[in-house]
């Protein structure tokens, strides 16, 4: 069988036998508009034209797989569908009224639909492939899947945007320090990406700029995370001790516990320690980061702005107490990638949608155009089947794709897909 959206995609480009249409009432049945399609509740479509009989009629159609579904979904008690023109459904199985006791008039497609759509439509939806469509999707013109990847970029921002505001409304809408939270959470990648989290919340921005110099920062970012509760033979480690001491009973500070953090199977440089000390060290040039990125205009300034490395201290050092070889612990290309796609990008988004200001939107564009493509096992998936993204921008959309179409088989809602079944 199939789902209910299905029978929305046949109603909505027409694809069944039109011809010699008749109600289960036998009254002929002529389409002049099949309507607006309605995501949200209410009728399935709206505003639809139609002859019946001798009658045009204007209004709302309704579309279940069986006739007893109107009843099941509680529709004749509902004022809503009281302007339902035609129920369209699979298989009729009983007459439907209305709140005011009305029969509504009732088409049946089960022999109108095409055999050979129904048997593709299967083929999409039940595909075991990663891509559903698989190889098929790059029948699709160049020109109609960029498009459609334009589509899903401002999908996925806008997607980013809502999760944003969530946090701007609970940050009393202080940019800065949400910017702040979301900067620290895609510090941690995923394995600490919830220690972070829970560091910038624990530790109020407003702190930092009140103690400016990087040994209050990272005395700060340490004690705040719970690694300065050891006692260690370690000048550093003794002099940032002392300075939390100091901080913490001033701002009645609580740590976090330090066996939050992981560092199995993570690579030294993305040791927590490492990239706490990174944070420190940006946050020294530019508390409020992001009110300074709105200065910015360039694309490679706010990349220099970015740049970032760990303190002389983690020159000879990953963790606190255990020399290793000299070596500078800057941030490298691929944590500024991911900082500028799920942070930077947002953000200029956001706050070009709130401001109403298109060369912040166009800016945060510019920044995913000239990104270097992502690399992960969603892009694998696209490029095992002949995709090249080429920058982030692209690859965004294409994660997007797959996480909100392909992996919810939302085949019906997608460009490629109805491109596909319409080549049948």
């Amino acid at each position: 069988m199939f789902k209910e959206d299905f029978l929305h995609y046949i109603w909505k480009f027409k694809r069944f036998k039109s011809q010699d249409l008749i109600t289960t009432n036998g009254e002929p049945v002529q389409i002049i508009k099949v309507g607006l399609h309605n995501q949200d509740s209410g009728p399935d479509f709206f505003n639809a034209q139609l002859k019946i009989g001798n009658t045009i009629w204007a209004g709302n159609v309704e579309i279940h797989l069986k006739s007893s579904d109107w009843n099941a979904h509680k529709h004749q008690k509902d004022n809503a569908y009281d302007n339902v023109i035609l129920h369209v459904v699979f298989e009729h199985n009983g007459e439907v009224k209305n709140t005011k006791n009305n029969t509504i008039p009732t088409l049946e497609l089960k022999d109108n639909i095409d055999l050979d759509l129904l048997h593709n439509y299967h083929q999409l939806i039940y595909s075991k492939n990663k891509i559903p469509c698989g190889n098929q999707a790059t029948k699709i013109s160049k020109f109609e899947f960029a498009n459609w990847l334009e589509r899903l970029l401002l999908e996925r921002l806008e997607r980013k945007t809502e999760l944003i505001k969530s946090h701007l409304k609970k940050n009393k809408n202080n940019l800065d320090e949400t910017f702040y939270h979301f900067l620290f959470k895609y510090f941690g990648l995923n394995v600490n990406s919830i220690p972070f989290e829970q560091l910038a919340q624990n530790t109020p921005l407003k702190i930092i700029e009140k103690h400016p110099q990087l040994i209050s920062i990272e005395a700060l970012l340490f004690g705040q995370a719970g690694f300065l509760n050891e006692n260690l033979d370690d000048d550093y480690f003794q002099r940032l001790k002392k300075e939390y001491a100091f901080l913490q009973a001033k701002f009645q500070l609580q740590a976090i516990e330090k066996v939050t953090w992981k560092f199995s199977k993570l690579r030294p440089s993305n040791f927590p320690t490492i990239r706490i000390s990174q944070l420190a060290m940006l946050l020294k040039k530019h508390s409020r980061l992001f009110s300074r990125i709105l200065e910015l205009s360039d694309v490679k300034e706010i990349q220099q702005l970015l740049q970032t490395s760990a303190s002389d201290y983690w020159l000879t050092h990953y963790q606190f107490g255990v020399v290793s070889k000299s070596k500078p612990k800057k941030m490298g290309k691929t944590m500024l990638n991911i900082i500028i796609i799920n942070v930077v990008a947002p953000f200029l988004f956001v706050y070009g949608k709130l401001q109403q200001q298109e060369k912040h939107i166009n800016l945060a564009l510019q920044l995913l155009e000239q990104t270097p493509a992502e690399s992960n096992s969603i892009i694998a998936s696209w490029e095992a089947i002949g995709f090249e993204p080429t920058n982030s921008a692209t690859t965004q959309a294409l994660i997007e794709l797959k996480t909100n179409y392909c992996s919810q088989k939302k085949c019906l809602n997608c460009q490629v897909g109805v491109k596909l079944l319409a080549a049948f």
